[in-house]
């Protein structure tokens, strides 16, 4: 049983709101940590490692707290898309995406200081084709600029999207089941 609140190490409001709604007691306490962008490894193992990076370092500053780290990142033919640098990298981003099916990556991570355990989620999107007056409507919103692939599921971006395989929840950001099962382990038994 959780005796404290869980340390969320991100500042995501998506983060935040899946939490919430599953009604996991939670700290926000974002992480310092330098994202990992290295050639030649994975993206899998990218999130994963960034996700634990980031809930190493929080632990760090807070001992004997129950830490849950996480990172997302989208990938469409071996080509990894984070954030957008700007609107007119967004476009370029959704263009790309258009009537492909994506994968939607979150690593996650959970650590008390002592003991850390790692997961990956993996779900697939598969985007309808995107006329170029769709794009430039949906990039207006602003929706698309601080989102892994330029989209958010949970909000005007789902209109883009055709169909999800997977973890509706990963897609947004974290896979509340998994960090559940991961709890679980934590604990012997998890009840929020």
């Amino acid at each position: 049983m959780m005796t404290q609140p869980l340390l969320l190490a991100s500042a995501s409001p998506r983060r935040r709101e899946i939490l919430e709604t599953a009604g996991i007691p939670f700290e926000v306490c974002p992480s310092c940590a330098q994202e990992i962008c290295a050639d030649g490894v994975s993206v899998g193992t990218l999130v994963t490692e960034n996700a634990k990076c980031k809930a190493l370092e929080v632990a760090s500053r807070n001992p004997r707290r129950l830490v849950l780290g996480a990172d997302t990142l989208v990938t469409a033919d071996g080509k990894a898309l984070g954030k957008p640098r700007d609107r007119a990298h967004a476009k370029e981003m959704l263009r790309f995406l258009s009537g492909r099916t994506h994968e939607v990556m979150t690593g996650i991570c959970i650590t008390d200081g002592t003991r850390t355990e790692t997961a990956l989620s993996v779900s697939r999107v598969t985007f309808r084709t995107l006329s170029d007056e769709l794009i430039e409507r949906y990039a207006a919103t602003g929706e698309c600029d601080d989102k892994a692939g330029a989209y958010g599921i949970q909000g005007k971006g789902c209109i883009l999207v055709e169909r999800i395989e997977g973890d509706y929840f990963s897609v947004v950001g974290l896979p509340v089941c998994l960090v559940c099962q991961m709890l679980e382990r934590f604990f012997g038994s998890f009840s929020n």
